[in-house]
């Protein structure tokens, strides 16, 4: 009687376990339990999921598929009962932890569950070290400047200094130009068509917007449309949204515009050209050279081809240009957003190339040009550095130009093929030729690496796809991916 008793009571604690076990197991979190799994019954299976490989406190990432819409995140060693028989998936993703990226082998695996029996999947990470390599997606562009795609486009739409954009795909450009405004862009100096930005709505839109110099050195924004086939678009769509006068000098134009998360267009401007700002534009807010710009193109017509948003720092002061977000930069060549994260980066002098990093609930910063030169003080021994906002990020030219001469922002990865990358941002210089990235924090900046890549030959741009994979742009008229090495 004792033994009937006992053995009754083993099988209502394992009954109540299987429940819990079923209640949990159809969601995220630690479902199962880590201890030995009691032998199932005939008419459900269970599954051991084993873990090996990463450092004491180091959570996996593992995911667990099945019958039934069956689902369960582990993040260690787990046993799962009361399986419904069938195939379920076992899903390991990398782990990056103290700056050191673990891969799990296999990263996916299909086991079978037999009822009144309990299988085993086993998951053992490693840290072989990441490396990046580059492979050419096309060749042959006469001065690209900028790549972009339309959201949802598997294309590429790349801007070619003469006034042309080009459509990529499969590996070549399309000889018939997506848009061809060469009879009204000049070219010399560091101008042309510089960047190409799409409307975030542009499936219901069909709006573009493009940054270039017209045969007068001005700085012109400007909105075409969509055409009737997805291969050109409409030349006839043309819509001036801006017109900045640039006199004198044919360099420093700035280059760039895109659209914030906020929905405005951004604008960032160059202080006019010329060593040294000689007509002190850059902290003149009464101009709009050597800035970050923001307007409302969302309601663009002839007679008003914007607005003010209501929250730029100088909407409603006199003297003050209301476009102006922020001021004091040099040649903010290329700038990126990074959810609510605005990363500048600002080309220097004589010395120091660098990078400003502000949220966009940040409005009005002077980043200093031309007091300073990145953390220096420009031409002076000393100077007054009251209200500037100095550099997230900096670094100098060095001896014979070592460290490089022009820095070349590029864009925070955020793409899919590459998950140990996410947060960092990756840079490039003119003169240098290489690849490096940091990685952000409220700290300030960690993790700075060179990827030891230096055969691009100059680089003039980013680029990004609509799936969030990055590209760079060679002055020699090649375009490069960036994906993962296997060479050691």
């Amino acid at each position: 009687m004792l033994v009937t008793h006992t053995r009754a009571i083993l099988l209502l604690l394992y009954l109540l376990g299987s429940v819990l076990l079923t209640a949990c197991g159809g969601g995220g979190g630690s479902g199962g339990a880590t201890g030995p799994v009691m032998p199932p019954s005939a008419t459900v299976g269970a599954l051991t999921v084993t873990v090996s490989g990463l450092p004491a406190g180091v959570n996996a990432t593992v995911r667990v598929t099945g019958p039934a819409n069956y689902l369960q995140d582990l993040t260690q060693i787990q046993n799962l009962g009361n399986l419904a028989p069938g195939s379920y998936n076992v899903a390991a993703s990398a782990v990056t932890a103290n700056g050191v990226t673990y891969q799990p082998a296999p990263a996916a695996q299909a086991v079978t569950i037999t009822a009144g029996a309990t299988a085993t999947a086993t998951v053992a990470y490693s840290n072989s070290a990441l490396t990046l390599g580059l492979t050419r997606v096309v060749a042959g562009l006469d001065n690209p400047t900028w790549l972009t795609a339309q959201p949802g486009d598997t294309r590429l739409f790349v801007t070619e200094r003469p006034g042309r954009v080009r459509i990529v795909e499969n590996g070549s450009a399309r000889d018939v130009p997506y848009l061809d405004i060469s009879a009204r862009v000049a070219a010399d100096g560091e101008g042309g068509l510089l960047s190409l930005a799409f409307d975030p709505q542009f499936a219901r839109t069909g709006y573009f917007y493009v940054y270039y110099t017209d045969l007068q050195r001005n700085i012109v924004v400007e909105r075409f449309s969509a055409g009737a086939t997805p291969q050109q678009a409409n030349p006839a769509s043309s819509l001036v949204i801006l017109r900045i006068p640039h006199p004198t000098y044919t360099n420093h134009f700035g280059g760039q515009l895109a659209f914030g998360p906020d929905g405005y267009l951004y604008l960032a401007t160059g202080d006019g050209g010329g060593a040294g700002d000689p007509q002190r534009n850059a902290r003149n807010l009464n101009v709009l050279l050597g800035k970050m710009l923001r307007i409302d193109v969302a309601g663009a017509t002839l007679a008003q081809p914007y607005t003010i948003p209501a929250g730029n720092p100088y909407r409603d002061q006199a003297g003050r240009r209301p476009e102006i977000w922020a001021a004091g930069l040099r040649n903010p060549w290329r700038f990126s957003f990074d959810s609510t994260q605005l990363y500048i980066a600002d080309v220097g002098q004589d010395r120091r190339e660098e990078v400003n990093i502000a949220t966009t609930a940040q409005d009005g910063l002077d980043y200093g040009w031309n007091v300073m030169e990145g953390t220096l003080c420009y031409g002076a021994a000393t100077c007054d550095r009251t209200g500037l906002t100095l550099p997230a990020f900096e670094y100098d030219h060095g001896a014979d130009g070592a460290g490089g001469c022009s820095i070349t922002g590029g864009f925070v990865y955020r793409g899919r093929a590459i998950p140990e990358l996410a947060g960092r941002y990756f840079y490039s210089d003119y003169c240098g030729g290489y690849l490096k990235s940091f990685v952000s924090t409220g700290g300030g900046i960690v993790e700075s690496r060179d990827w030891a890549i230096t055969d691009i030959g100059r680089v003039v741009s980013f680029g990004q796809d609509a799936q969030g994979e990055l590209y760079l742009i060679a002055a020699g008229g090649s375009i490069y991916r960036m994906g993962r090495s296997t060479n050691p």
